[in-house]
């Protein structure tokens, strides 16, 4: 039988409940035997994660503890270089049967950006996209991705086929969380409590990340 394979990159400066609440109703959608979530070490299209990779990874290690199939894939910290989407789908697809499906989930605002990423016109070689959107979006794609859109877009992500070459839309449970809020919240002093897992909550306090500088 093909294994079902997801990935879901980012900074995850903190991983919180939106990447994970997302993470997991794609998994369970679409029966996804693992889901991986990769942290980047330095994205080339944001700016730098304000705190080390080495937490950033602990923190996601912390947040997927005994929540299968989510777990964490460490190798584009490993690189030193920019982390290109391209250079992980070419490993992990070294590392999977030819028949296995891998699954690329990216938000509407970094699939839009699509035709800046390094070598983008091969991604759909070696994955298919999930592209999440919550019901209340309301946008169009660039014109740069109408043209591939029309040639690859299915309406139902469960008829995906094949290891990789097409596109589908997911809806998401809309959670107004993000990683700049929480920092901020952080950094005021404020609580975070049920925006990050307990077990990242932790975390942050014990190694002090995202206070104010004194």
């Amino acid at each position: 039988m093909a294994k079902r394979v997801g990935i879901f990159g980012g900074t995850f400066d903190p991983i919180h409940i939106g990447h994970l609440r997302g993470a997991l109703e794609v998994a369970e959608q679409l029966g996804f035997e693992e889901l991986r979530l990769i942290p980047s070490a330095r994205p080339p299209h944001r700016d730098a994660p304000q705190v080390s990779a080495a937490d950033r990874l602990a923190m996601v290690e912390q947040a997927v503890v005994g929540v299968p199939p989510l777990r964490v894939d460490d190798r584009e910290l490993k690189r030193d270089k920019p982390s290109y989407s391209i250079d992980t789908l070419e490993s992990l697809r070294a590392e999977l049967a030819a028949a296995d499906q891998l699954f690329l989930l990216l938000g509407w605002d970094a699939f839009c950006g699509l035709p800046t990423w390094h070598r983008w016109e091969e991604l759909l070689d070696h994955c298919h996209i999930l592209v999440l959107q919550r019901p209340d979006a309301d946008n169009e794609a660039p014109e740069a991705l109408r043209d591939l859109l029309a040639a690859r877009s299915v309406s139902d992500p469960q008829t995906l086929s094949g290891p990789s070459g097409q596109i589908a839309f997911v809806w998401q449970t809309p959670l107004a969380v993000s990683a700049s809020q929480i920092r901020s919240l952080l950094a005021s002093g404020k609580s975070v409590r049920f925006l990050v897992p307990d077990a990242v909550l932790a975390y942050i306090h014990a190694r002090g990340l995202y206070r104010a500088p004194n």
